[in-house]
């Protein structure tokens, strides 16, 4: 009899731990679409963005308690086109706390317009390697074709699966996994608006299951150098475009008079500036501004040339100008050499 309780006991024990099993993932609200809502079921368009709290958005998808033991926090609920250094901060610092305290994954609620860059800044500022998955959606939650819903399961199931451990941060957005460095929003209003130009897609999510058929080449998340922690805001750097008849001389004037330490051209072809403006950034950058020239092209790498090296200029790689943006803000936290944040944009 004995023995059968204690049998009885041990199989009781192993069911207990089978349910304790499941990962705990915390799911962070900033608002954005997947939050938004319009009093139309057929309006995909001027819905109010960030209305809808985390604790709406869980219930609505119940069915992500079966792959984890769920928590919600409300870190925003903005428009992600308002998104700032202030809540970048607080939610790098949040993840880093809630990885410390035993929680096994993050999925983050974000607005489409600025997702990619939000996912390149945690990529470059978590000191962890478990699963961080950016999710949103390109239409309200109150339209009758909403792919909230389904977006917000499959961030939540590649968030708990094995496989997403040390991928870095990870978009999951239309049955498609991304990276944080690769991912660009490549359309205003189809529900397939993401991908990844250079680096190709990271796998994709079929019914609740996670497969991945590519690989994260540069160093991400916790081999990065950059600490925030003990920041409270980020180094002023703007995005210039350059063009026919290009004037924006006159705005980097400004900007720099202004407290921006660093500009990031997006220009023509593999990175060339129009002279006019080039001639002032030459003279600003012996002042002491940095510059990194990025590409309007959706696609490729920017080519300097040695003479522009011996300058100062850095080369944004295969970023696009609002990624390059976010990297040289993290880079001026460490240093002003051009030639170390050249190294950054080589690794990271």
């Amino acid at each position: 009899m004995r023995k059968l309780l204690l049998c009885i006991f041990a199989f009781l024990s192993i069911g207990a731990c089978m349910v304790q099993a499941k990962p705990k993932i915390a799911i962070l609200a900033t608002g954005g679409t997947i939050a938004g809502s319009i009093d139309s079921a057929l309006a995909t368009t001027g819905y109010q963005a960030g209305v809808v709290g985390v604790e709406a958005l869980i219930k609505a998808v119940p069915q992500i308690q079966d792959l984890a033991n769920i928590t919600g926090e409300q870190i925003a609920n903005i428009d992600s086109s308002n998104m700032n250094d202030e809540i970048w901060l607080k939610l790098a610092k949040e993840i880093n706390r809630l990885f410390a305290n035993g929680i096994d994954a993050v999925v983050i609620t974000h607005g489409t317009d600025t997702m990619e860059e939000t996912a390149y800044f945690l990529n470059l500022t978590i000191k962890s390697d478990k699963p961080v998955v950016l999710v949103g959606a390109m239409r309200p939650s109150s339209a009758i074709s909403a792919d909230g819903p389904k977006n917000l399961y499959n961030a939540v199931a590649l968030a708990a699966s094995k496989e997403a451990k040390a991928k870095g941060v990870m978009v999951a957005m239309n049955d498609k996994i991304l990276s944080a460095r690769g991912v660009v929003k490549t359309h205003s209003l189809n529900v397939d608006a993401f991908s990844s130009p250079d680096f190709g897609d990271l796998g994709y999510i079929v019914d609740g299951k996670v497969f991945f058929y590519n690989k994260i080449i540069k160093t991400h998340t916790k081999n990065v150098p950059f600490d925030v922690t003990k920041l409270t805001n980020l180094p002023k750097v703007d995005i210039l475009y350059t063009y026919s008849n290009d004037g924006s001389g006159i705005a980097a004037k400004a900007l720099f008079e202004n407290g921006t330490k660093g500009i990031v051209v997006a220009g023509s072809g593999a990175g060339s500036i129009h002279q006019d403006q080039k001639n002032v950034l030459k003279e600003l950058m012996q002042k002491g501004l940095d510059v990194v020239v990025s590409s309007r092209v959706m696609a490729g790498r920017v080519a300097i040339s040695e003479a522009d090296q011996k300058l100062g200029f850095i080369s944004a790689e295969d970023l696009n100008p609002q990624k390059a943006r976010v990297l040289l803000m993290l880079a001026l936290t460490k240093t002003k050499d051009p030639k170390k944040i050249q190294e950054y944009f080589l690794k990271y």
